[in-house]
């Protein structure tokens, strides 16, 4: 398995996730931001986290227009598979890749802490090794991590399964940390081969840092 991790200025979660899928076994590659194509072996590219071009104007805005995103839409439009975590989910918003939008936290404060999350739909490669209604432990970490989408969208990804993870609290029930609508913490596109999550799986992988849960959720990918 041959996984591709993106770097943009200011991102800074490349490492983490390279280090989190080595430990699963997985071939690695960091590809820089000004390259023109993905590695024809990738069989996953992953969008990390971080801040990429220091969030100036809007997080993921500017990575959008990054020389290597017209390779990365390409790969994602010929089926695949794109995992973008945090500021990675942010820049497949903004390139229109995923549905909907990341705006400021509700709090207008910077969050950090270890949130759960509860299993809306398995139905997918990247949740496949969990169950609908789990709940996990993972961290978050950011400052636009408040999802948004209109009505007639949100009716859409209901319709559709898109809807990945939601904030929740121990036992399962919705406990939201940043304002997203109806607590959403991860979508897939309609396709189910592009994923974005505010929360950092690819730091929950070892329970003496406080959790290993991001273990099953990275595990589907590798068994495609």
């Amino acid at each position: 398995m041959k996984v591709t991790i993106l770097q943009f200025p200011g991102t800074n979660c490349e490492y983490d996730t390279q280090n989190a899928f080595k430990s699963l076994g997985a071939e690695t590659e960091i590809l820089w931001h000004k390259e023109e194509s993905v590695p024809s072996d990738t069989d996953l590219l992953v969008v990390a986290g971080g801040f990429s071009y220091g969030d100036y104007l809007r997080s993921g805005a500017i990575a959008k227009f990054s020389p290597v995103m017209k390779a990365v839409i390409n790969y994602a439009n010929n089926g695949g598979k794109v995992l973008g975590i945090c500021n990675g989910f942010q820049v497949l918003t903004e390139a229109g890749l995923l549905p909907g939008a990341l705006k400021r936290n509700e709090s207008l404060h910077f969050l950090s802490k270890h949130h759960n999350l509860k299993v809306v739909n398995n139905d997918n490669i990247f949740l496949e090794k969990l169950h609908n209604g789990d709940v996990v432990n993972v961290p978050i970490a950011h400052h636009d991590g408040n999802y948004y989408i209109d009505e007639k969208g949100l009716k859409e990804l209901y319709a559709n399964n898109q809807i990945l993870l939601k904030y929740c609290d121990e036992s399962g029930n919705e406990k939201n940390p940043n304002g997203s609508v109806d607590s959403i913490a991860g979508v897939c596109n309609k396709e189910r081969n592009v994923f974005g999550l505010m929360p950092h799986p690819e730091r929950a992988m070892e329970k003496i840092l406080g959790s290993d849960d991001g273990i099953k959720m990275l595990q589907g990918f590798l068994e495609a």
